[in-house]
């Protein structure tokens, strides 16, 4: 390592975010730049730890402590090669990945673990800024055709690597941009979506042909496509989203997430000057304390919310990790996102009994009691019961698995247990030359996943179409993260 003392001389920092009053009154993302002598003085506490258990704690198998020691060493560009190496789209992880690899840290043992997120993510800006960023146009073409149907992280991965073996490969999004989640269920302070942007110019460049409006199932025929192609790629996520079935659940105000955050993706897209479906001067309350809970705190906060509530029906995480919990799995601790430090209150150990009228067909309130978990179920604490006013409900459950459609039926592909469609250890599904990566096939998870998952498929893709593949080995799907 450049340093092999830096963990003793040096403590961790991380960026700062904008002041909650400044940044309330954009969309950009909130955190200030980070100087670049501190970035280093921080790749330089990475330890000379023998074993480096972030590489197994990052789905992708980064290669965390050789982009660390070539950034203390200010080598920028064997840097971004080696990111390269194994993560196609490092400004989206370092921006919007949990950091499972720092929860795997060697320092973090005992001392805050190296600020690994905030390394890669310095490490792709600057080589954008730089123009280190090119298209990587395959030498020869295999005159093979393959379609990849959805245009979220595991989609691109899948559709860069293929384009990049010499396939000609085209991706299919219902959608009227491409991105999946990343377009419109990632609010814009979270993640610019410029980053996309220039991205896919570099995939365009490179041979990827990108469709949107394409719904199959609907303006486009899964029989044709399937005839069309060598091989098809499903990567639709896990849309289909956990609902509430409590008494006043019809009632006006009542909201999925992903109703809400791509309406106000679009606005900030400039596809309208309001969103149908606006906070501003309202009671809100999300049900759900994970990320798309948050994701929809910091929205309704900038559409000048008059309070908002977010309730969890888990109890509140410890402020450090617990025995059932040891390093290097991911810390289940209590964290505070940028989205809760800029308001709201956060309630924990509570379950929504019903939602209550205001005698037109709105929602009022909801009626809401304490919960505590026995035998594995939880069961309400009488006397507990109250009501938290509610102009607008925003239900933030997660999702139950990919969209059950007649075009999946027709396809004739199998389901697994937990509801997703199932595959082998190369992808592929039980209807040959078709293959599924990220949360369609894995279920509800992190972007890491969706890449890592991406990158495996489009190598058993190429397995299948070549007969062999110089792609990095696929990772099995029955590999499971330490998160």
């Amino acid at each position: 390592m450049g340093e092999t003392t830096g963990f003793l001389k040096w403590k961790r920092e991380a960026p700062k975010r904008r002041p909650v009053e400044l940044r309330l009154r954009d969309w950009k993302e909130v955190y200030e730049p980070f100087p670049v002598d501190h970035l280093q003085t921080q790749a330089g506490r990475c330890m000379d730890c023998g074993i480096p258990f972030c590489n197994n704690g990052c789905p992708l198998g980064n290669l965390i402590p050789d982009w660390n020691d070539l950034v203390y060493r200010e080598h920028w560009q064997d840097a971004i090669e080696r990111l390269h190496a194994t993560n196609n789209f490092p400004e989206f992880t370092g921006r919007l990945c949990p950091a499972p690899c720092e929860s795997a840290c060697v320092l973090g043992i005992n001392q805050d673990p190296v600020s690994i997120k905030q390394v890669e993510v310095t490490i792709i800006d600057h080589a954008f800024e730089n123009g280190w960023v090119v298209p990587q146009v395959a030498a020869t073409k295999t005159g093979k055709r393959v379609a990849v149907i959805g245009s979220g992280p595991a989609g691109l991965a899948a559709a860069q690597q293929l384009t990049r073996a010499g396939h000609d490969v085209v991706v299919l999004e219902r959608a009227d941009r491409i991105g999946g989640l990343l377009r419109y269920g990632i609010p814009e302070f979270k993640m610019e979506k410029r980053h996309i942007e220039r991205r896919l110019d570099q995939m365009r460049a490179e041979g990827t042909e990108f469709r949107t409006g394409a719904d199959v199932g609907g303006a486009v025929d899964i029989e044709v496509l399937r005839a069309s192609v060598d091989a098809l790629v499903l990567a639709c996520g896990a849309t289909a989203w956990r609902d509430l079935d409590v008494p006043g659940r019809q009632l006006r105000g009542i909201h999925q997430a992903m109703e809400y955050l791509p309406i106000a993706n679009k606005v900030q897209e400039g596809d309208f000057s309001d969103a149908a479906i606006d906070a501003k001067g309202k009671n809100v309350v999300i049900i759900g304390g994970g990320d798309t809970g948050a994701d929809c705190l910091g929205t309704a906060l900038r559409q000048g919310a008059k309070q908002v509530v977010q309730l969890e029906i888990m109890p509140r995480p410890p402020e450090e990790r617990a025995s059932g919990n040891p390093w290097p799995q991911y810390s289940m601790i209590y964290r505070v996102s940028s989205a809760h430090e800029e308001g709201g209150e956060r309630v924990y150990s509570v379950n929504t009994e019903r939602f209550v009228d205001d005698g037109n067909g709105n929602v009022r309130a909801l009626l809401v009691h304490e919960a505590v978990m026995k035998d594995g179920r939880f069961e309400k604490v009488e006397g507990t019961d109250r009501e938290i006013p509610a102009d607008l409900v925003f239900l933030a459950m997660g999702f139950v698995g990919p969209e059950k459609g007649s075009w999946l039926e027709q396809l004739g592909v199998e389901f697994d247990a937990r509801g997703n469609v199932a595959r082998d250890d190369d992808y592929q599904t039980n209807v040959p030359g078709v293959f599924v990566a990220g949360d369609m096939g894995r279920g509800q998870s992190l972007i890491v996943w969706a890449i890592a998952e991406g990158r495996a498929c489009a190598a058993g893709v190429d397995r299948h179409l070549m007969g062999s593949t110089t792609l990095p080995a696929p990772i099995p799907p029955t590999a499971r993260p330490l998160v």
